[in-house]
Parts: structure tokens; C-alpha cells; sequence
């Protein structure tokens, strides 16, 4: 499958390309030149399909002329080893848990797949890759996990500084390796502006075959699509018409939402529910868009001032804003409001939520208000365990640490502090190509 541009719709990449570059050339992010349509006798026979078998399906239909059908199908089987199960709280609200993977968050479902997609075309091309990652929480573990002694891989990871919680923290520095953990000194919008910024030198790409690991990138995205797909397979216990409600940050898992209502899924409403980073929020209720610097909240993964996938969102629209509006509606909310809901879903349900699912619950609760028989889904993208402090001091009650959090926990943390100045960043990478 070829990618374009969305700066210029003439540049043109392909899908081994597309992975090995996360950009355009031109600077621009990558989308598919069509959208692939799922077939209707796989949508009659999904609910016999397991998750891995949905996602090996759906990976065809985007990379079928690029990979063996049985690589494709390995990749899945062995990215998706892990559970995501649906959590009926009520007749008409469900908790989708995408935090069952190795690192207890969604961001697992992009990174394990992008992983050994990589990996393939790293054999395939013989070229040694770095990969860059922007995180402002989750998305680093994860990639972490995911890249940790995968051969000819080098992975770098950005995070801002005093910005993620110390669980997090942990998962992002202490693995060593062929991992190494940058710490910021500015915002995650800083992070992420550094790495896009690389990209575009020409000092830096004529040294390192560099691609990144965000949602920026076609491969990390697309895996997203896969669970909205799950959510249909089970659909005769959540009933219809499909409602989501999707904690937004870097619009990532709203992009692919989107993506999957265009092959077909029968979605009738996407709730973007975000804190007090509302950039996405304004635009669908003014028709704005204008980035601002990022904020620090309880759900710290969602702090992003200027989200890069909303361009592919403007993209799939067309920049018709009636159409997004028909589709999506948004609404932003505070660390109170927060707080209160991650108190009251206990009390009520005995379900505990971390502060991302938390936000993504109020989202669809605001929205059932209005649509009292609408049965929704709120993506639940981060364990609670996570986050002990904030939740204990909230319950007042000991959340259990897994055991995956627990061996993090005794680690060394493993950091080179930097600046937000390009120059630094960029002196600090070339240094490392010469002592390597």
C-alpha cells in the first residue's frame, strides 16, 4: 500500500518506507492513499474470529502486497498474547480494558505490534534502525517493552521532566539495554517537538536511519484500529448502536476509531472526552483549532497542547466540520471532576478506574445524560496501579501492584538529562553515532 502526505498529497511513500521514515519527507504525517473496506461476510462471521484473527485480517487489508500472509499472521499472534476484556458495569455502560499487556496500557496493542514490524524490515532491509519516542507517559514503557533487545534496534525515549507519574517513571528508565531514557526539561509538546524536528535534519537522517514510535507513526496507528473491531465481535451482550468514549491526548486511539467507522464498522458516535488540554474539545465546539502550551494533570498521558494526529482527523474529513461534528462530539473535564468520578464508580460499581479511564467514563456519562438509552463503551487505557497514590489517596483504600510494576519498582533509573534546546538534543545524538 502506498501513504501520502498530508502536506502534499504527491509525496508518496510506501509501506516499508512509511514504517523506516514515522514521517513524510516533506515533514508531513502519512496517511493511506484508500481506506481499505472490510468485506460484509467478515463483519457476519467476526464474533466466531479471536482477537488475534480480527487483527491479522484487518493488517491484510493495509499490508498485504508487503508481507507474507504468514509473517503477518505470526506478528499478531505474538503481539497479542494478552487479554482486553469487556467490563459491564450497567445495562448501558461498558468498560473496554486495554491495559492487560505487558506494561498495563493500551499504548502495548502499537508498540508489541510495531515492534516486530520493524523488526522484519530491519532484517529484510539490513539496516540498523533508532527509533525516536515523544512520551508524556505510557506510550515509552510500552515502546520500551516492546524494542527491549530487539536486534539492530536502538530506541530513545523523550519525556518531560517532574511530568509523568513515578510509577511511570520507573517503566520508562530503568530497562537498560537497548533503551535509553531522555529527560526533558520543558513539556511533552518540547518532546515531541524535538523529535519531529530531527526528522527533518539533514545532518541527522544522513547518520541514523531514524523512525518513531508515536501514533505519528502508520504502523503504531493502525494497530489501534483492532479493538473497535473486538467491541463489534462481542456486540450481542453491549447492544447497538456503538457509542465510544475515548480519553484523548495525541488523538491517536480517535484517529483510529475514525479509520475503522470508514472500513466499515457501524460506529454511530465517538465521544472525545479530554482534561483541561481542551485544543480538540474548542475546535468542535468553534470550529478553531489553535494549539496552546500543554497543561500538567492527573491524567498526565493526555497533556498535549498541540496533538499531531489532528491532521489526519481534518484529512479523513475532508476539513468538512459538519461531517467531524455529525460524527464526534467532545467535552473537556477537570482533575475534580476526575477525582469525584474515580470515587463514585467505586462506591456505586466497586470498579476501580486510573485518572485516563476516569475521563473517558464522564465523557459517556455526560453524553447518556442527553441519550439515556444509548449503551456506550469508555475505554478504560490504563491500570490503576499505576497510579497508587492518587488512587489510595482517593479511596482510601491499598491498590495491589502486579507483579510486572513491582519489578520496575526495584530498578535502576537510568537517564541523561537534557535541555529543551534542539542543539543539545541534536549534539547529544550525533555524539552517540560517533562513540558508537
Amino acid at each position: 500500500m502506498q501513504f501520502y502526505s498530508t502536506k502534499n498529497k504527491n509525496v508518496r511513500v510506501g509501506m516499508a518506507e512509511a514504517l523506516m521514515r514515522g514521517i513524510a519527507p516533506d515533514g508531513g504525517l502519512l496517511m493511506p492513499t484508500q481506506i481499505p473496506q472490510v468485506s460484509p461476510n467478515f463483519l457476519k462471521t467476526i464474533r466466531k474470529r479471536t482477537f488475534p484473527e480480527i487483527a491479522t485480517y484487518l493488517t491484510s487489508l493495509f499490508f498485504q502486497d508487503d508481507l507474507p500472509k504468514e509473517t503477518i499472521e505470526n506478528i499478531c499472534t505474538k503481539s497479542f498474547d494478552f487479554t482486553l476484556p469487556l467490563t459491564k458495569l450497567s445495562n448501558n455502560l461498558v468498560m473496554l480494558e486495554l491495559f492487560h499487556g505487558p506494561t498495563l496500557a493500551f499504548k502495548d496493542f502499537g508498540a508489541r505490534f510495531m515492534a516486530r514490524i520493524t523488526s522484519y524490515f530491519a532484517r529484510q532491509t539490513k539496516k540498523h534502525i533508532t527509533v525516536l519516542v515523544a512520551t508524556s507517559g505510557d506510550t515509552g514503557s510500552a515502546v520500551a517493552a516492546g524494542f527491549y533487545k530487539v536486534p539492530n534496534i536502538d530506541v530513545i525515549l523523550l519525556y518531560p521532566k517532574g511530568k509523568v507519574s513515578p510509577m511511570q517513571e520507573k517503566q520508562l528508565t530503568t530497562m537498560g539495554g537497548n533503551i535509553t531514557a531522555l529527560e526533558i526539561k520543558g513539556s511533552f509538546d518540547d518532546c515531541q517537538k524535538l523529535v519531529k524536528r530531527a526528522f527533518g535534519d539533514y545532518a541527522l537522517r544522513s547518520r541514523f536511519t531514524l523512525t518513531s514510535a508515536n501514533s505519528i507513526n502508520v504502523a503504531r496507528l493502525l494497530p489501534q484500529i483492532f479493538y473497535y473491531f473486538y467491541v463489534y465481535a462481542k456486540g450481542e451482550s453491549l447492544g447497538k448502536p456503538l457509542v465510544f468514549s475515548i480519553p484523548c491526548g495525541n488523538l491517536g486511539n480517535l484517529t483510529a476509531a475514525i479509520l475503522a467507522k470508514h472500513m466499515g464498522l457501524p460506529i454511530a458516535r465517538l465521544i472525545a472526552a479530554t482534561n483541561r488540554n481542551d485544543v480538540f474539545t474548542r475546535y468542535i465546539k468553534t470550529g478553531i483549532f489553535t494549539p496552546k502550551l500543554s497543561k500538567t494533570t492527573l491524567s498526565n498521558a493526555m497533556d498535549v497542547g498541540n496533538p499531531s494526529n489532528f491532521v489526519r482527523i481534518v484529512e479523513l474529513y475532508k476539513n468538512n466540520l459538519s461531517k467531524i461534528r455529525t460524527d464526534i462530539t467532545s467535552q473537556s473535564f477537570s482533575d475534580s471532576q476526575t477525582m469525584t468520578a474515580i470515587k463514585e464508580v467505586w462506591q456505586k460499581y466497586q470498579y476501580i478506574m486510573d485518572p485516563h479511564s476516569a475521563v473517558a467514563y464522564l465523557g459517556l456519562a455526560q453524553y447518556q445524560q442527553k441519550h439515556p438509552r444509548i449503551n456506550g463503551i469508555a475505554l478504560a487505557t490504563g491500570h490503576p496501579a499505576k497510579f497508587p497514590e492518587l488512587i489510595e489517596n482517593i479511596l482510601h483504600k491499598k491498590i495491589p501492584i502486579p507483579k510486572g510494576l513491582k519489578q520496575a519498582l526495584l530498578g535502576k533509573k537510568q537517564t541523561v538529562e537534557l535541555s529543551n534546546r534542539f542543539a543539545e538534543f541534536k549534539k547529544y545524538l550525533l555524539k552517540q553515532s560517533v562513540d558508537s
